[in-house]
């Protein structure tokens, strides 16, 4: 198998140049296209921590076709692949690199550790404009939380991991809640922790609903370190409202949460294009002499309020 260090070249095309970030199937790699000559993300997975070994193979053709299928995407709401395969034992898909930072490292920037509403809706909404892409193409994300959730420095959210999620959760068992942190099921829906197949965009819609509950409030819709409790609050316990939070939102907006983040995926709205128009009131209306202002980075209001509007000055 090939050692993996800075300065290691991927397919005679991708220099490795520093870690971005780490997790227990792999790195996140800033890296250079040799050919193109420009800077890209790259995600790798070594093959034998893909699959147990009877199911190895089948996992390296879902591989493939997950990451042709992401590959497909265009939206200015997920992250574009620029290539994907397989080499020396290590699995690497090559994406655009965004400059921002991930959701969860904005809560701090916060009063009071938690987003006001037209910003909380300004993400949420642009999230929905990204699934509903995905969804029409048959992909479900299955693991949407803060820390794969990124906002540029313009303000454009951007949804990470599309290509590999559903390859690294569902061929092994030992990849769920015995091998990752509690934050991967932080956001999970019922159906995903039961198990359940096949799974639909409602899965993700019920995502969004703990990530608005949190930026609503400043808190996780259940509050543990047990990854086993998580699971069992995610699937028979009822969800806190804004207002048990002691936060004051709009009513309709309360009830939107609280339709997704219904047990039953009935129970919730049918399309992120649905949620987007229940979250198109909240939004804030466009003010475009802004662009001439100062801009306060990673604002994911910034594309309503400057709709098409030039790179922030």
């Amino acid at each position: 198998m090939q050692q993996i260090s800075p300065g290691t070249v991927l397919l005679d095309r991708y220099r490795l140049t520093s870690v971005l970030g780490r997790g227990t199937m792999g790195h996140v790699w800033q890296g250079h296209d040799l050919r193109l000559e420009r800077p890209v993300a790259i995600k790798t997975v070594a093959t034998d921590l893909l699959a147990v070994p009877r199911s190895r193979d089948e996992a390296l053709r879902r591989f493939q076709r997950e990451a042709k299928a992401a590959a497909r995407l265009h939206h200015p709401n997920t992250t574009a692949i620029f290539d994907a395969s397989i080499t020396e034992g290590t699995c690497c898909l090559v994406m655009e690199l965004i400059d921002g930072a991930t959701l969860d490292l904005l809560f701090d920037q916060q009063e009071a550790g938690r987003f006001d509403v037209p910003t909380a809706v300004a993400v949420a909404a642009q999230l929905c404009a990204g699934l509903s892409a995905a969804h029409a193409a048959g992909l479900v994300h299955r693991d949407l939380k803060t820390q794969n959730v990124m906002i540029r420095t313009d303000g454009m959210v951007k949804i990470l991991d599309f290509g590999l999620v559903k390859v690294l959760s569902d061929t092994d068992p030992r990849l769920t809640m015995t091998g990752e942190s509690i934050g991967n099921i932080v956001c999970a829906s019922p159906e995903l922790l039961a198990g359940q197949e096949p799974l639909d965009g409602r899965s993700d819609l019920y995502a969004v609903g703990c990530l608005l509950h949190h930026m609503l409030t400043g808190e996780t819709v259940f509050a543990t370190d047990h990854p086993v409790l998580l699971a069992t609050h995610h699937l028979s316990t009822r969800p806190p409202t804004i207002t048990d939070a002691g936060v004051r939102v709009p009513r309709p907006l309360e009830g939107l949460v609280g339709s997704l983040l219904a047990k039953a995926p009935d129970d919730r709205p049918s399309s992120a294009t649905e949620v987007y128009a229940a979250l198109a009131p909240y939004l804030p209306a466009p003010i475009p002499e802004m662009a001439a202002r100062p801009a306060v980075p990673e604002d994911p209001r910034r594309p309503f309020l400057i709709p098409q509007g030039p790179s922030p000055v």
